[in-house]
This record gives C-alpha cells, structure tokens and sequence, in this order.
C-alpha cells in the first residue's frame, strides 16, 4: 500500500442530538450510504462512512449519544471537495429528519454536522 493509500484525509461529523437513539444512528448511517453523490464516492473507495464513539460524550451515554457518524475522505482531495462533500451530507440529513418526521411520531432528533446545527445552515 503507497503512502496515503486508505488513510482518511478528511473527516466530516455527523451527531445527533440527546433525543436520539441507537436506531437513529444506524438509520441515518444507512441514509447517508444510499445517498448518490457519497454512493459513488464510496465505491471508488474515496470515501468511507462509519460509526465511532465520541470522545466528548459522558461515560455511561446510550449509543444514540454516545457516538457519531464520520464520513471519511480517504486520498488526497481539495479543499472544493470537501466542502462540497460536508454540502451532500448536510442535504442527506436535513433530507433523512424530514422521512423521519414523516414515518415516525415525534420530532426527529437535532443533528449537527461538523459542529454546524440545523439553524446556522
């Protein structure tokens, strides 16, 4: 394996707020990996999404709280493409609290991608 090959250049975070549970977290992982744009990148191996526990969260958390999505850019990519990536997934959220919101009582939880809520889009 070349220098570089397979190691995350970037990284982009996914948390769901107090409110979410563990199936929450699984579904918008799937949402996130069906989504076209971050589909073609993952099967060019260009990108990786993944479930990691947070390193901010109080001992103890359930899993909903307790841990993030991350969306790995791996290989060298410019500054244009991650921006445009952290673009994609903020849709795929705003797209996936909007089906929650639809096929499950209750407000969807709160979501922030890399450290932008859903107010300060």
């Amino acid at each position: 394996m070349a220098e570089g090959d397979g190691v995350a250049d970037h990284e982009i975070r996914v948390r769901l707020d107090r409110t979410a549970s563990e199936s929450d977290v699984g579904a918008l992982k799937k949402w996130l990996e069906r989504e076209t744009p971050l589909d073609r990148l993952a099967r060019a191996g260009e990108l990786r999404i993944g479930v990691r526990r947070r390193t901010d969260a109080e001992p103890g958390a359930p899993m909903g709280i307790g841990s993030e999505i991350v969306v790995e850019l791996v290989g060298v990519v410019g500054a244009a493409v991650v921006e445009e990536v952290r673009h994609q997934v903020r849709l795929a959220v705003q797209a996936w609290r909007s089906n929650r919101r639809d096929v499950e009582n209750g407000e969807p939880p709160g979501a922030d991608v890399d450290g932008v809520g859903p107010d300060d889009r």
